[in-house]
């Protein structure tokens, strides 16, 4: 019988893994599908990692590990990829956000031949309204950058076990899942589903936190950022040929005068782009600074006591 795992990435999340696991399990066991869970704990400072060991001690499905520090959601998805052992793989939210009952209709496509089945948002909910603006203008700029569109997208998906193993295969170390799975081109077929309410505590992301993770990620997928660096230039190019006829049209004419101000500003326009491109060009040094490293993606510290095989960094207690 075909095994599904579900992947659920956690940071401060103590108050909802007994739940979440509880309301899985529920669903999941009615609808008769083989499952395992696994909570990826990306060092929290709360109890969630305690949380996680107690579900996994109630019921050997259930296992996880923690970080040794907060590596970001992007580790703790690829290091439950890692650790995920089904025939079909599932990565969603730990709140719960993303429906439980969507699954049974994922699994029915994937077992129709889908190799990705992606979770497409009708809506985004109950939010606050700067929580709501700053996603829409996160997913805004990402779907420029990348040249997809994300408005709906989420990392709420099915993936098989082949598109598993080939994320897992690559070798860079700054990895944006949601469109990864995209640029993978496997066949792909769609869920629809309205996002749900937390039942306990509060979004992580604030607006800081999604802008910053939308550059981390354009400048790990995109190189739009770069070739922008070249529009700044001509543009300034542009200017410049501008203002030079202009000044050589007033000097012909006996009209030139001294142009204090227009040098002030062509100082601030190209001084601006200049920045402002060195700042870009600087991200993608960061990135190549990071690969070149060689890091790993994530460090395991503690991992619950049903996990087998080696695991990265990994030691229980």
């Amino acid at each position: 019988m075909a095994l599904l795992s579900i992947v659920l990435p956690a940071y401060n999340e103590e108050q909802n893994i007994s739940n979440t696991a509880r309301v899985l399990s529920g669903m999941l066991t009615e609808n008769q599908i083989e499952y395992e869970l696994v909570f990826i704990s990306d060092g929290s400072r709360d109890g969630t990692f305690e949380e996680i060991r107690k579900e996994a001690e109630r019921d050997p499905r259930i296992k996880g590990a923690e970080f040794s520090r907060n590596f970001g959601k992007e580790a703790g998805i690829f290091a439950g990829l890692a650790m995920a052992s089904g025939d079909a793989v599932i990565v969603m939210d730990c709140d719960l956000q993303h429906p439980p009952g969507a699954i049974p209709e994922m699994w029915k496509k994937w077992k129709e031949g889908a190799e990705i089945v992606e979770g497409i948002k009708k809506s985004r909910g109950k939010e606050s309204l700067g929580h709501k603006l700053s996603a829409g203008l996160f997913y805004k700029i990402m779907s420029r950058l990348i040249k997809m569109d994300m408005n709906a997208s989420s990392d709420f998906k099915l993936l098989d076990r082949k598109v598993v193993d080939v994320l897992l295969g690559l070798p860079e170390r700054n990895t944006f899942f949601r469109a990864l799975t995209f640029w993978s081109g496997f066949r792909t077929e769609t869920v629809s589903y309205e996002v749900q309410e937390r039942q306990y505590g509060e979004s992580k992301w604030s607006f800081f936190s999604l802008m910053k993770y939308a550059v981390a990620n354009a400048t790990s997928f995109s190189t739009l950022p770069l070739q922008l660096v070249t529009v700044m230039g001509m543009i300034s190019i542009l200017f410049s040929i501008i203002l030079a006829v202009q000044t050589l049209v007033k000097y012909l004419m006996g009209t030139a005068v001294e142009g204090f101000t227009t040098v002030i500003l062509l100082i601030l326009i190209i001084g601006g782009f200049l920045m402002l491109s060195l700042g870009i060009i600087g991200h993608y040094i960061a990135r190549i600074y990071e690969e070149v490293k060689g890091r790993p993606k994530y460090i395991i510290s503690k991992v619950t006591d049903n996990v087998q095989g080696s695991v990265l960094g990994a030691w229980k207690r």
